[in-house]
């Protein structure tokens, strides 16, 4: 068979399965609202940055399960130890049996294979990588040890998150994992919950590292996987990526530079936004939407309605 034939009958199957999934889904219909998931949200906020002054609020300190929003704790914590000298973007980690047990999203790390400090963090940042999540936690345990990683590495990491969290007064937080991923079913371990208000102190603090928006604001990139190949990534930022939900400037470039999606069934579709115009930000957290689109409607209106106020 020719090589054109045989991707006409390929593309032919795969329109005729998406047809199929499609139809399942319409059938299934969207999941049940829960305390977690909500039409549109289960709370949203918007402040001014620099000050923290709340332009906006709605059910604010409402507890909530952000997902992979998680890893900004995670993410602030590495960036931390690279202030302090721990080790650098240049540095590699090996990767251990624990994070090569990671569900999607990942980069398919395996044990004994190995990706640099910086290729890591695009990784959660960009692709939301569960197993870079992990191995990024258990590294930062082991080198403030100075050692080896090993067995207990990442629980002690997710100490460290939550003492992290009490010191920036974000009281309705707790974490389990430093990725965000669910509790399997039927398991006593307890979801990573937070709070809009909550999640502001956290992305305020982060905003104030320059060097944190080379990995929220990266719409594609290319790492180099542990087997030494290259991985495409995509942001998963829809009003980041995608042009009808852009936030342009009279340039036509994008003023929302972060931070972070997340999913979960059973909390929903969250968001951590961050947008700058004429050097004046703005931070918006909506949590716990029914769909991605609801999420992603009222960030983005959020955003523009804070970004005006800043400006008038």
């Amino acid at each position: 068979m020719c090589y054109t034939c045989a991707m006409k009958r390929i593309n032919k199957r795969l329109t005729l399965l998406a047809g199929l999934m499609a139809m399942g889904a319409a059938v299934a219909g969207p999941l049940p609202e829960t305390a977690f998931r909500k039409t549109p949200y289960v709370g949203a906020i918007a402040v001014d940055a620099a000050t923290g002054k709340v332009l906006f609020e709605d059910h604010a300190d409402t507890v909530a399960r952000p997902a992979s929003v998680t890893k900004l704790m995670t993410l602030l914590l590495v960036l931390e130890d690279m202030h302090a000298m721990k080790y650098d973007p240049t540095t590699r980690v090996t990767a251990s049996v624990r994070c090569s047990q990671e569900k999607p999203s990942v980069v398919g790390l395996k044990p004994g294979q190995s990706m640099t400090i910086d290729d890591l963090l695009l990784s959660i940042m960009v692709k939301s990588a569960n197993d870079a999540a992990v191995l990024l936690a258990e590294n930062s345990t082991a080198k403030n040890a100075g050692r080896e990683i090993q067995p207990g590495d990442l629980q002690a990491f997710v100490v460290r998150m939550n003492n992290r969290a009490k010191q920036l007064g974000m009281t309705n937080t707790h974490y389990e994992t430093p990725n965000g991923y669910p509790p399997k079913p039927g398991s006593k371990r307890p979801f990573d919950t937070s709070t809009c208000r909550d999640l502001v102190k956290l992305a305020r603090k982060i905003v104030t590292m320059p060097e944190v928006f080379r990995f929220t604001k990266t719409k594609l990139c290319t790492v180099t996987d542990g087997a030494g190949q290259p991985l495409k990534m995509v942001n998963h930022n829809n009003i980041l990526v995608k042009d009808k939900k852009k936030i342009l400037n009279e340039k036509g470039e994008s003023e929302v530079d972060g931070l972070k999606t997340g999913y979960i069934d059973a909390g929903g579709s969250s968001i951590v936004l961050t947008g700058i115009r004429n050097g004046k930000r703005a931070i918006v957290v909506v949590v716990g939407s029914q769909t991605s689109k609801l999420r992603d409607e009222h960030a983005r209106k959020l955003m523009v309605d804070a970004l005006d106020k800043l400006n008038r």
